[in-house]
């Protein structure tokens, strides 16, 4: 009987008994801590009934980490690429649950407590994220610094960027749908991988919810991993790359918009806000710059967006598509040709004044104004149109490569 059951068919057909949970553990080093989550997920596994298994991912330990987690009866997953996303990556891979919740090695979250990931994933929830701020923060086991500004700072943008329902963005015990998130094309291999599954589920449409739970002091006797603000600016960089509205769409039309409407106000003339106070022809010109900046920033979000989509980083949109259309390479060129018309025609005009004066010194007033928004149109011209065939570069389609032999 024995010898049935370590037979390589029975191995096989164990190996491919489906499992409703892997509990995922990431693992550098964690020699220290990683016995008691282990013995932790196998307890929360068995109390509970679930079919399940414990999986570490092993980022290249050196303390014995892996046999220690062998010794257990947990599955080592070996991943060369060094990175707190590379492990992860590969762990889900790897897993053979359903469901999978990751959670950190160190002992900070409490792995025998993991029923509210389990029901909240059972009823459909496809990424189900832990909210320590609800659930508890033990005395030193969040820095004042991350507690106060890191977290919360992220999360709100993150909520504000991205509409998710969750008030703890970068929580690192959370649970999910293993085929959904595998869906996702998850990609980046350090800690902003936290932030790319939740913007990633977002604009996916996936059902995102979180439940309450509890942090705890790291184990660890080491410093951990985390680099405040290295990490901290890895995962704010990331969050406004991925979103090209709020990083150049959303400033630039403002900036184009407060210019456009000052260059109106001054046109004209001068201004006077007070007897000693007055708006004229050097306002007028940073007016003009706003202008010319607003639109390269308003076209650089067009162009991140185009790129964000054909390269699969960001869904695809039916308004961005219908917006895509309006702004093709043949429009865009057009209102390039206009720009560059009307800037053209205006220093011609400039030109001719000059002549009648003898080419010699004039009033810069008005003729001055005229000048500086003739150039200003001449400049969004050339930059309209070079954008525009960045934009229809990237448009062409790419034929597939067989491999070579």
């Amino acid at each position: 009987m024995a010898d049935q059951l370590d037979s390589p068919a029975a191995l096989r057909a164990h190996q491919d008994t489906p499992l409703e949970l892997t509990i995922l553990m990431p693992c550098l080093n964690e020699a220290e801590t990683l016995a008691t989550c282990v013995q932790k997920a196998q307890a929360f596994l068995r109390d509970s009934g679930i079919a399940g298994e414990v999986v570490v991912s092993d980022n290249g330990s050196t303390d014995g980490s892996q046999q220690i987690a062998r010794d257990l009866g947990a599955r080592v997953v070996p991943v060369p690429i060094r990175g707190y996303g590379a492990a992860l990556i590969e762990g889900i891979r790897a897993a053979r649950g359903r469901f999978v919740i990751m959670g950190d090695s160190d002992d900070s979250y409490d792995f025998s407590n993991l029923q509210n990931f389990v029901a909240a994933l059972r009823q459909g929830n496809e990424l189900v994220m832990g909210n320590r701020f609800r659930g508890g923060i033990a005395p030193g086991a969040m820095p004042p610094l991350h507690r106060y500004l890191g977290n919360p700072v992220l999360s709100f943008v993150g909520r504000t960027l991205f509409r998710v329902p969750t008030r703890d963005f970068h929580c690192g015990l959370r649970g999910f749908s293993r085929a959904s998130i595998l869906s996702l094309d998850l990609h980046t291999t350090g800690m902003e991988f936290a932030s790319e599954m939740v913007v990633k589920a977002a604009n996916a449409g996936l059902r995102i919810t979180e439940v309450p739970t509890t942090l705890s002091p790291d184990g660890r006797s080491r410093p951990p991993h985390l680099r405040t603000w290295r990490d901290g600016w890895r995962h704010l960089r990331f969050l406004l790359i991925y979103s090209p509205r709020w990083l150049f769409f959303y400033p630039g039309l403002v900036l184009m918009a407060a210019g456009m409407v000052s260059a109106a106000l001054l046109l004209p003339g001068p201004r006077f806000i007070s007897p000693n106070v007055s708006l004229d022809v050097h306002s007028f010109l940073v007016a003009c710059a706003g202008i010319q900046l607003g639109l390269q920033s308003i076209v650089f979000a067009m162009l991140a967006r185009r790129y964000a989509t054909t390269s699969g980083l960001l869904p695809r949109s039916q308004r961005y598509e219908t917006l895509f259309n309006a702004f093709s390479l043949e429009n865009m060129l057009l209102a390039a040709l206009a720009l560059l018309a009307v800037g053209l025609a205006g220093v011609a005009w400039c030109f001719v004044v000059w002549g009648r004066a003898g080419f010699g010194a004039l009033a810069y007033g008005h003729l001055l104004r005229a000048l500086i928004l003739s150039l200003t149109s001449i400049s969004c011209a050339i930059q309209l149109g070079f954008s525009a065939f960045l934009g229809g570069l990237m448009e062409v389609p790419q034929a597939v490569r067989a491999p070579q032999p």
